[in-house]
């Protein structure tokens, strides 16, 4: 689109036409004291070739994946992308493509959302997803809310190990809807959900567990669907790390009934924390209530086939009382991108990529815990993120870590201040050994 500025004509017009004298008048309603008196410090203006030198020296002050070594999770990972992801989705027809309301022109874009869905079955054990939602702190709200229209119950039980950030979204969605949000404490030794603090009693809509947790520790999903299902709640199953279920049992087949996560991790670049691409799927009974929409396959009568979309909840598309959410973006790239990726990784690629993940996250908690000053905090099963208490105070240690460029994790004072010694340490397949034995060295001079 071609900036074309207005002329001071056409600027004396517009204003003549509300009613206004000047551009001061657009403002009288900031008090004076908060108006700005003086113009801003900006530098004298830069030709282009200026222009981008100076941006070229501004990101190159970032600390990047290629300029540091990253042990950062809780919640975005660092991940292999294989090259044709990009030369792929950098086709037009792909980056031009939005909503495919018009299935005569969007044959393509159906289909890929087609293919994603029945991945995404494939990979949570549910029998429908869909590809709407923004990221995974918005899919566990809608989930929740959709736990909430199928139960018509109002008291909704999240585990405290479940993304602390996703909590939050999650209570700023129901705090005006009479929603009652109750946290579940953790096993202070395990660093897992305390089962003998949740409670399931009839009141309750869902139960929401993450596993993978953000503490990086299995839960054990089926014992808490069976105390869901038994007084008719819904078991809500957080699956913030996808490619963990290259190992473990899918979410679906230890008795969840709505999936959702984040999807980021199937080759979607971290891109300083977006846009990421939300996960919801759910079982073929609940399907009137999910959020979004939904593209299907079909057959004319002469047996081709054909893609269409087959279920539409937005409130552009129903009576708003009829509608289960306004989110409705396809996240059409960030979704391509997962299709390729699963696609091309197949069950088997998916599986050696959660091995490498599961066994370089050992040895580097191993090498850790051995250090003098250093201990594994929580002691359940874990699979690519894991705590570590230090001695020393966090926020000096990352620091000293950064000197070495060297990203040495994520602090939990922030969301747990009785964890405010430790620090969330994930590993991936793209740490080599060369990079554990670095960060270990580094904690060692500490």
């Amino acid at each position: 689109m071609r900036y074309i500025p207005s002329s001071p004509d056409e600027r004396a017009a517009m204003l003549r036409d509300i009613g206004a004298t000047s551009i001061d008048d657009l403002f009288r309603a900031i008090p004076p004291s908060l108006r700005r008196r003086v113009p801003l410090r900006l530098p004298p203006p830069q030709s282009e070739m200026e222009l981008l030198q100076t941006m070229q020296a501004l990101a190159s002050r970032n600390a990047t994946a290629e300029t540091h070594a990253v042990f950062l999770g809780a919640g975005a990972y660092r991940h292999y992308r294989p090259a044709h992801i990009d030369a792929l989705i950098s086709r037009s027809e792909f980056y031009t493509a939005y909503t495919p309301y018009q299935p005569e022109i969007a044959q393509g874009t159906l289909q890929a959302i087609f293919e994603y869905q029945t991945m995404l079955c494939q990979l949570t054990g549910m029998e429908v997803a869909n590809a709407s939602m923004y990221d995974g702190s918005t899919a566990l709200a809608e989930a929740v809310l959709m736990a909430a229209r199928l139960t018509h119950r109002h008291k909704i039980l999240i585990a405290e190990t479940v993304h602390p950030e996703y909590r939050e979204v999650v209570r700023t969605y129901v705090q005006t809807l009479g929603l009652q949000l109750q946290t579940v404490p953790y096993e202070r030794t395990s660093g897992q959900l305390d089962s003998r603090a949740l409670t399931v009693d009839e009141s309750v809509g869902a139960v929401v567990v993450q596993s993978p947790n953000f503490f990086g520790g299995i839960e054990d999903l089926q014992r808490a669907a069976e105390a869901a299902h038994r007084v008719g709640a819904l078991m809500i199953a957080v699956v913030v790390e996808p490619i963990s279920l290259g190992v473990l049992r899918s979410p679906g087949e230890q008795g969840a009934d709505i999936v959702v996560g984040e999807g980021q991790s199937l080759g979607v670049p971290l891109s300083f924390g977006g846009p990421y691409l939300g996960l919801f799927a759910t079982r073929q009974k609940y399907v009137r209530q999910m959020p979004g929409r939904l593209a299907g396959q079909a057959f004319d009568n002469r047996g081709r086939r054909g893609f269409v979309l087959t279920l539409a909840t937005r409130e552009q598309h129903i009576r708003r009382e009829k509608a289960t959410s306004n989110i409705c973006t396809n996240q059409g790239l960030a979704m391509l991108m997962a299709t390729i990726y699963l696609a091309t990784m197949g069950p088997q690629g998916l599986r050696e990529v959660a091995i490498q993940n599961v066994q370089k996250a050992a040895y580097a908690a191993r090498r850790i815990a051995a250090l003098n000053g250093y201990a594994c905090r929580f002691s359940g099963p874990r699979f690519n993120e894991f705590v570590i208490r230090t001695r020393r105070p966090v926020s000096e240690t990352l620091a000293r870590l950064r000197e070495r460029h060297i990203l040495g994790g994520v602090s939990l004072e922030r969301w747990y201040p009785e964890l405010d010694d430790c620090v969330l340490i994930c590993v991936t397949e793209m740490n080599s050994r060369q990079e554990i034995d670095r960060l270990v060295d580094a904690l060692a001079e500490l």
